[in-house]
């Protein structure tokens, strides 16, 4: 059927392009907004990572919704044989510091590691979860969302 120019296919078209992105299942086990990066032993050849500010974790009982986001720190060793990909990673997330852009790494059905309160002592570091690379919030409307928990978090 035509209406004025217009056919329903088009206008079924139209709507479905207009229509807001909607994700089934997000894939990423962490979202941070970090505050600080703190690279051990050194910048130059990290083994360990602190990465301080809010988080969202993964449910990993779901595929898509994350715990409430919070404050706090997540302290990594370098998993065997990856050290140039954490060194990647925890540079980028150094260079986020003071920026007000999120990040995500990880996957969502590996362990993300433990989240510390801020007065917890620095020791025991998790396994750094390498997976895809970091995710950039920002953009469209779930990743806003997303990034808007991370700051009230702050």
């Amino acid at each position: 059927m035509q209406v004025k120019g217009f056919t329903a296919a088009m206008a079924v078209a139209i709507g479905v392009l207009a229509a807001p992105a909607m994700r089934a299942s997000d894939f990423v086990g962490v979202y941070c907004l970090p505050d600080k990066v703190v690279l051990e032993p050194n910048d130059t050849e990290p083994q360990r990572a602190q990465i301080w500010g809010a988080f969202l974790i993964a449910d990993t009982k779901s595929g898509s919704t994350y715990r409430a986001a919070e404050r706090g720190y997540l302290y990594y060793s370098c998993p065997q044989g990856k050290d140039a990909a954490c060194a990647n990673e925890w540079s980028d997330l150094k260079a986020l510091v003071g920026t007000g852009k999120g990040v995500g790494f990880g996957g969502r059905f590996q362990p993300s590691g433990r989240l510390r309160k801020p007065t917890d002592p620095v020791g025991s570091p998790d396994p750094y979860p390498i997976q895809f690379g970091l995710v950039k919030l920002g953009g469209d409307t779930y990743s806003l969302n997303l990034l808007n928990q991370l700051k009230a978090a702050r």
